[in-house]
């Protein structure tokens, strides 16, 4: 039948932009905390260093903005325009009520990290490598590396590499609610902003 895909999408369950906000706001701060000591762990005990980085485990502030502007980077290539913006700006005003600041100054601050992961990771477009290099360098990593590449000012493939495996697991999937939700926009004035 022609119109089994038109069927699918009819028959498609919903999810307004709110609650794939509190989905997507929860799901990233629990899998920053529990991750982020891992991956500082693993950092730490890299023989590719020339110093230990001897990174903080609850110090995951800067990984947890690398993880939100990388993955709402991806927003935009799932959903339909006017939806992927209203997710973005739920997403940023949760985050921005989680953690006190004004939800403008959160989405501002995604800003400058998209910016930044996009210039370190020039000329490549992979958002895994992105978030990658922008550990790197965001936790003053490349200056515990040889003298090589702290010259060079840039990562060490080996720990490139290493890292940018253990980053894909804080990709969020996408695909998951597009495929299998019609997102519904609701308006803002008549939804308050509730509790994380």
């Amino acid at each position: 039948m022609n119109n089994l895909g038109l069927l699918n999408w009819l028959s498609k369950r919903k999810l307004t932009d709110e609650q794939v906000a509190n989905i997507f706001v929860n799901t990233t701060f629990e899998t920053v905390e529990f991750g982020w000591p891992e991956v500082a762990s693993l950092l730490n005990v890299m023989p590719e260093f020339e110093t230990a980085p001897n990174l903080d485990t609850s110090d995951y502030g800067r990984f947890l903005m690398i993880v939100v502007a990388a993955n709402l980077s991806h927003v935009p290539k799932h959903f339909d325009n006017g939806v992927d913006r209203a997710i973005i700006k739920r997403c940023c005003a949760k985050f921005g009520l989680a953690l006190g600041i004004p939800k403008d100054k959160f989405a501002n601050k995604v800003k400058e990290f998209r910016t930044f992961m996009k210039k370190v990771n020039h000329p490549s477009h992979n958002t895994t490598t992105g978030m990658t290099r922008a550990v790197l360098y965001k936790y003053n990593l490349i200056e515990k590396q040889e003298d090589y590449f702290k010259d060079m000012n840039v990562p060490n493939p080996i720990i490139q590499k290493c890292l940018r495996d253990v980053m894909v697991s804080f990709i969020w999937d996408w695909d998951e609610i597009s495929d299998n939700y019609k997102v519904n926009i609701t308006e803002e004035t008549t939804v308050k902003e509730s509790a994380l």
